[in-house]
């Protein structure tokens, strides 16, 4: 009896422990794709992108440098081609591609931006087929039409809603997640020379520097003055929407696995949709909901095609 109970009692451990780990890799996408929500909260006090993305990265640095310090306690030394490697990797994958997000939040809805965000994966296979001749199988191609299909639908809805700068901010929104596409390109071998906890720290130091600089070259100091609520809500972003999501997705993916952990950051847009609409009022459509679904269903056909 005790040895018959022991398949159970595996199977019930592996399971919990596999639950645990998607409910940190939900956690982690919940809480990212809320930074958008944040920034808007923020926008409602006048400040521009390149203040805003200063202050989160300003607040977040701290988090990022201790695991950076620690990490490099016990870590093999890095050569000086690496170390550029790194900067490179932390000016493309997060600086730019946080400023561009912020600056194209200014005109587009937060359940857009995450959508657009959200495709992330079809840009990383269209830029392997044009420049590193990679095969798409008709899967792939299936996936990716719905995927645009439910883009188009939301950007067409919000078009007609938003007025003309959504083509603006749409476009930067599109910079932003071509840009952390070519980032998460690079950082392959990267990342198994110097481990992902590691080089997350070192690109996500290089990229607050990078923001922290640009604010004191393009903006004057006396722009450090904010209201309160600026302070609290940027501490909010870089806490729990840069840091803290981080580590959650990093944290699930050491449990579930990747694929498992990229199927569970299908939350995000969905989650933002909802937050955007409690917290900040933005309407809930038909066409966002059969958008948002079409795009969910896209990702989740990329997300299974076995490699």
């Amino acid at each position: 009896m005790s040895v018959s109970a022991l398949p159970t009692a595996t199977t019930a451990t592996a399971r919990r422990a596999y639950l645990t780990g998607l409910s940190i890799a939900i956690a982690g996408a919940v809480f990212f794709s809320a930074k958008a929500i944040v920034a808007k909260l923020i926008y409602r006090y006048h400040v521009d992108a390149v203040t805003l993305i200063m202050f989160r990265m300003l607040f977040a640095l701290p988090f990022f440098a201790a695991v950076a310090l620690w990490q490099a306690r016990t870590a093999t030394p890095l050569s000086n081609a690496d170390r550029l490697r790194i900067v490179l990797l932390g000016l493309v994958g997060y600086y730019l591609s946080s400023f561009l997000d912020f600056l194209g939040l200014q005109y587009i809805s937060a359940g857009l931006e995450r959508l657009i965000l959200f495709l992330t994966p079809s840009f990383i296979l269209l830029i392997s087929f044009f420049f590193l001749k990679k095969k798409i199988s008709r899967v792939e191609w299936a996936a990716l039409a719905t995927s645009y299909l439910g883009m188009v639908l939301v950007f067409l809805h919000d078009v007609r809603h938003g007025g003309s700068n959504i083509w603006l901010g749409g476009a930067l929104v599109l910079g932003s997640a071509i840009s952390y596409a070519l980032y998460l390109l690079m950082s392959g071998e990267m990342v198994k020379k110097v481990g992902t906890l590691r080089l997350v720290a070192y690109a996500m130091c290089v990229s607050s520097v990078a923001c922290i600089g640009q604010f004191f070259l393009l903006r004057p100091v006396a722009m450090l003055v904010q209201p309160l609520a600026v302070y609290g809500l940027s501490l909010i972003n870089a806490a729990f929407c840069t840091a803290l999501p981080v580590f959650l997705t990093m944290w699930g993916v050491a449990r579930i696995g990747a694929a498992s952990a990229s199927q569970a950051g299908m939350i995000g847009p969905v989650s933002t949709l909802f937050l955007a609409a409690l917290i900040l009022g933005e309407p809930i459509t038909a066409i966002q909901l059969a958008g948002t679904a079409l795009v969910l269903l896209g990702i989740y056909l990329l997300s299974r095609k076995k490699t």
